[in-house]
Order: C-alpha cells, then sequence, then structure tokens
C-alpha cells in the first residue's frame, strides 16, 4: 500500500497544466470527496496497528504535497496571464458592486421603527457588565444555573465581571436613572456559552421592551406583542401565549406566531404544530421594581424579549443560523433589495 501512495505522488509531481480547468481537475482528482486522498483515507481504517504511522505520514506527505503543487500551478499561471502582452491596460475596471445592509441589521432596524412608532425609546448600554445588572437585579437567585460557567462567559475568572447574556441589563439602568413611565427597547448583541449550531450561536442579538406605568396589565403586553407580529409578519398571524418563566417576570409567558410557511396547517418547519416561538414575556416581578427603587404598589409593568435572527429565520425561511456570521457575498446578495 505504501508502494502505491509512493507511486501516486511521483504521479502528481509530473503533472503540469496550462489553464485553470486543467488545474481544478487535478484538485478534484486528489482532494475531491470521491479523489484519491479521500480513498486512501478510508483505506487507512483497516490498515494494521503497526503500519498506521507509516502510512499515515505518507498519506499526509501526499496531501500537503499536492496542496503546495495546485497553489504553486495557479500562481504561475497568473504570473503568466499578468506579463501577457495581450492585456489592454487602457479598458475600464470591473464596476462596483453597491453594497447591502446585513439581514440582521434589516431585521433589526424593522423592529426599532415598529416600537419606537409606539413611543418606545432606544436604550443601549455596555457588553461587558457586573453580576448585578445582568443577574442580581433581575431576580436571579445566587444558585440560578444561569450563573454557570456553562451558560456565561466570564472575564478573567472573575464572578462579577462578564459578558452580558441578555439586554435586560441595559433596562436596569434605565430603572436606576429613571422613574416611570418608562418605555424604552435595548436592542445589541448578547454571549452565551453555547454550542453552535444551525439554531444556536454564543453570539447572537436581541431587541428587550420595558413598559412601567401605573395600571399596566398583561391585556396591555398582548395588545402590543399583537401589533407588533403583525406589523412585522403581515396582518393575518395569529399569536398565541404560553404559561412559562422568567427569574425577572411574573407570570411569565412565551409567545408563538402561527407558521408563515404552512399558514398553520402544519409542516416540518414548525414540527407539525401550526406555531412557531418567537420571544418571551411576562409582567415585571415585584422584586425588580423594588431593587430598582421604584415602587411596585403604584406602578406595574410588562417586559418582553425576542432574539433578532430568530425572527430573521423566520421571516426569510433561512434554516440555518450560522449563515448570519459567515459573511458569504453569495448569502447576503440575497437580501439587497430587503431595505
Amino acid at each position: 500500500m505504501i508502494q502505491n501512495i509512493d507511486k501516486i505522488l511521483d504521479e502528481a509531481r509530473q503533472f503540469s497544466a496550462g489553464t485553470r480547468e486543467e488545474i481544478e481537475q487535478f484538485r478534484i482528482k486528489y482532494l475531491g470527496k470521491k479523489g484519491i486522498l479521500s480513498d486512501l483515507f478510508s483505506i487507512f481504517k483497516e490498515v494494521p496497528a503497526d503500519q498506521k504511522k507509516e502510512m499515515g505520514k505518507k498519506i499526509n506527505e501526499l496531501k500537503q504535497f499536492v496542496a503546495e503543487r495546485i497553489e504553486t500551478l495557479l500562481s504561475n499561471l497568473s504570473d503568466e496571464n499578468d506579463s501577457s502582452d495581450s492585456a489592454d491596460l487602457t479598458l475600464p475596471g470591473p464596476p462596483m458592486q453597491p453594497g447591502a445592509r446585513h439581514p440582521i441589521s434589516v431585521v433589526r432596524n424593522q423592529i426599532i421603527e415598529i416600537f419606537t412608532s409606539l413611543g418606545y425609546n432606544i436604550s443601549e448600554g455596555p457588553e461587558i457588565e457586573d453580576d448585578w445588572h445582568v443577574f442580581s437585579a433581575l431576580n436571579f437567585p445566587p444558585e440560578h444555573p444561569a450563573r454557570d460557567m456553562q451558560d456565561t462567559f466570564f472575564i478573567e475568572k472573575d464572578p462579577d465581571i462578564l459578558l452580558r447574556t441578555h439586554t435586560s441589563s441595559v433596562q436596569v439602568r434605565v430603572m436606576e436613572k429613571e422613574q416611570p413611565p418608562i418605555r424604552t427597547i435595548s436592542p445589541g448583541r448578547v454571549f452565551r456559552n453555547e454550542a453552535i449550531s444551525a439554531r444556536a450561536h454564543c453570539i447572537f442579538h436581541q431587541v428587550e421592551g420595558l413598559y412601567i406605568d401605573e395600571n399596566v396589565s398583561f391585556a396591555d403586553l398582548k395588545q402590543t406583542l399583537l401589533y407588533f407580529a403583525r406589523e412585522m409578519f403581515g396582518k393575518e398571524v395569529e399569536i398565541r401565549l404560553r404559561p412559562s418563566y422568567f427569574p425577572f417576570t411574573e407570570p411569565s409567558a412565551e409567545m408563538d406566531i402561527s407558521c408563515q410557511i404552512c399558514g398553520g396547517r402544519g409542516c416540518n418547519v414548525c414540527k407539525y404544530t401550526g406555531w412557531l416561538e418567537i420571544l418571551g414575556c411576562g409582567m415585571v416581578d415585584p422584586n425588580v421594581l423594588e431593587y430598582n427603587n421604584i415602587d411596585s404598589k403604584k406602578y406595574t409593568g410588562f417586559a418582553f424579549g425576542m432574539g433578532i435572527e430568530r425572527v430573521a429565520m423566520l421571516k426569510y425561511q433561512v434554516k440555518d443560523l450560522r449563515l448570519y456570521f459567515e459573511n458569504d457575498v453569495r448569502f447576503l446578495e440575497q437580501f439587497r433589495a430587503a431595505y
């Protein structure tokens, strides 16, 4: 088997190309999914243990040589084209393509526009926060799982300094400085120590809202969220609220919207329920008001929070969250007309 690898390596050394097409065929032959190296790695699994070290070394040597050979051939080809007398240097360069806003920015601006039309102002705060603003002032008990390292990025192992896990910390800063009536939204980037997958990321964006005044009720919250959902997803969308738990709201709920792909009939995207979760919400816990020197006997309020990526996934029917972070121009160009 090692002799066969040496023979393949000799053939690769003798290869030469005059066009990019020939180089690409060479790459596919050796490095493609069904190429020579792929076959060798499959065979490698069955090689006796005493031969694995030597064979593995040979396979890696072949892989490295092919990669370097392709780079050299492409470089030589570019040099030849650059030195060609046929190049007309007076020709205009390729036209510059106009840029476009990122889909996350587009959705963020749409959310902000909807809530500012209802009288909400915009509040922003630091991404590096302390325990008080992220947890304690929001009624998180000391033993709450969100404080664990598996969920939170702490700065230099300091348990009091961390990357904010939600923009509710901005709401705490607003309550510290202002007295009701308070009507604000807090868009921003947040961080959680989670595995990156098609439906989760360690960095994402949120918009959280807070309304505190006299006689604010759960009915006010429901009507506000219904207005938002229909402005964002269309007049035909329906919502439902399911009981949930958050440390800083009581009662708490999660809001679903009727699936926009199947019209609520049921499909694989909504797992045949006809509904898609979009945000969490609830009435501000009296403890949170008292922690921030707001009289809970006089004032009530509601809060809500949503992930911008989640809204963008539902709005544009993008099923892989990672696409928003890869900056692939081919993906981003699809949203050129979105704003």
